[in-house]
């Protein structure tokens, strides 16, 4: 995996409008675990590409209706089989977190990656979906300087207004896994 102006090579791309640039000689220095389902609690289908793209039909669910006119997409989401798909290249300011704060600086947006996980606060994410973010991670941190003191969840920088990536999400697995690449992309260099 590498990354090749800003999109990762093997990622499936689809292209997101749900983007502007980053603040002047701005770069990330944050990493948002996000995470996304939809209708809620559903998993596959074409949905969470056309919320990010504005494109979300909502005479397709009744839930679409309140969010169908939302302009959001992160940088990628890892889907349940592991796939990985980016939206907005990582140069790019994708509009993934609202209103946040990070260590007392405001508008995480500006200074973040948002990596979205199909998923639910209440189910179990796979085996696939950690080893594929870890990888993504173990690119972005070592390409970006990005410490694991510098990643977080959506709940941590909107605290009270978000949840995810929620209680099933299993932290110390995630960051195992990261260290795991971290050792073995070093190795290999």
């Amino acid at each position: 995996m590498q990354l090749e102006y800003g999109w990762v090579n093997e990622a499936r791309r689809v292209i997101s409008p749900h983007c502007d640039s980053r603040p002047k000689d701005e770069t990330p220095s944050l990493l948002v675990i996000h995470n996304i389902s939809l209708p809620p609690g559903q998993f596959g289908g074409p949905y969470i590409d056309q919320l990010f793209t504005g494109t979300l039909n909502p005479e397709e669910d009744p839930y679409f209706a309140g969010i169908h006119q939302l302009r959001v997409a992160a940088h990628c989401l890892i889907r349940r089989d592991g796939e990985i798909v980016q939206y907005v290249p990582f140069d790019k300011r994708a509009w993934h977190a609202g209103v946040s704060v990070w260590q007392g600086r405001e508008r995480c947006n500006d200074f973040s990656i948002g990596i979205e996980l199909e998923g639910t606060d209440f189910v179990p994410f796979t085996q696939a979906q950690y080893q594929s973010l870890a990888a993504l991670s173990q690119l972005l941190t070592e390409h970006y300087s990005i410490g694991f003191d510098a990643i977080t969840g959506h709940s941590d920088i909107a605290p009270g207004r978000k949840t995810d990536p929620g209680p099933e999400f299993d932290w110390p697995l995630y960051l195992s896994l990261l260290k795991q690449h971290q050792i073995n992309g070093s190795a290999g260099d």
